[in-house]
């Protein structure tokens, strides 16, 4: 009861004397300089081109100077996107053996050690659902829905963690596939067991043909 009764009458005090609840050191930002002849304020300085070099603008041309063409470095960064095929598959390797130690490490809190999930984090679980698709509670996971095991491994690079997303190496995705796919009767389940891109690329998923193709044209193809 004292702690309440304190608590209010501070916050009182507080709108009573605005000039005690402030700090007394607090300003506000510089305002720009004064011009002499006109007493108005002098302009901020123009912006500055991101633009190695700024060509005549041409916006029908999409030319508008600014930015500058990405570098090799800066496009590998991002070319990370796998084909159906395999296609697009770093080098590297890892077994199902320490894909189980990687997984509890990094994905269980969120998936569960079970990987049946976490709903209150909004995190699906990874394996099961087979077969029910077409009835009236499907089950989209991993192993019931995702048409590619590529599709798996591009995600999970791409995105995961959540907390630190792009993080992993490609032989620590290549281990965490090697055991979800194994958990999921995919795979095979042998400690020693290795997945590859050659690996990955041979991997028949459940719902390899439980997708179509768009049978729309390429958009602007002449």
């Amino acid at each position: 009861m004292f702690t309440r009764n304190l608590t209010l009458i501070c916050a009182i005090s507080a709108l009573a004397l605005p000039g005690w609840a402030q700090d007394a050191s607090r300003t506000s930002a510089a305002l720009p300089e004064t011009l002499e002849d006109t007493g108005e304020r002098a302009p901020m300085e123009v912006p500055k081109s991101s633009a190695a070099e700024i060509p005549d603008i041409a916006p029908a041309k999409n030319v508008f100077g600014v930015g500058q063409p990405a570098t090799e470095e800066q496009i590998a960064a991002i070319d990370i996107d796998v084909m159906p095929d395999g296609r697009g598959l770093p080098e590297g390797s890892g077994t199902y053996a320490e894909g189980e130690e990687l997984y509890e490490t990094i994905c269980a809190a969120c998936h569960g050690s079970d990987m049946m999930g976490v709903a209150e984090l909004g995190a699906p679980r990874l394996i099961g659902g087979r077969g029910t698709l077409a009835s009236d509670a499907p089950v989209k996971t991993v192993e019931s829905y995702w048409p590619y095991a590529s599709t798996f491994f591009d995600y999970t690079h791409r995105a995961m963690p959540m907390t630190e997303p792009g993080s992993l190496s490609a032989d620590e995705v290549y281990a965490i596939s090697a055991y979800v796919l194994g958990k999921a009767g995919i795979t095979s389940t042998e400690p020693d067991s290795v997945m590859d891109a050659a690996a990955m690329a041979e991997v028949e998923m459940p719902n390899a043909d439980g997708f179509v193709s768009d049978p729309r044209p390429d958009v602007g193809e002449e």
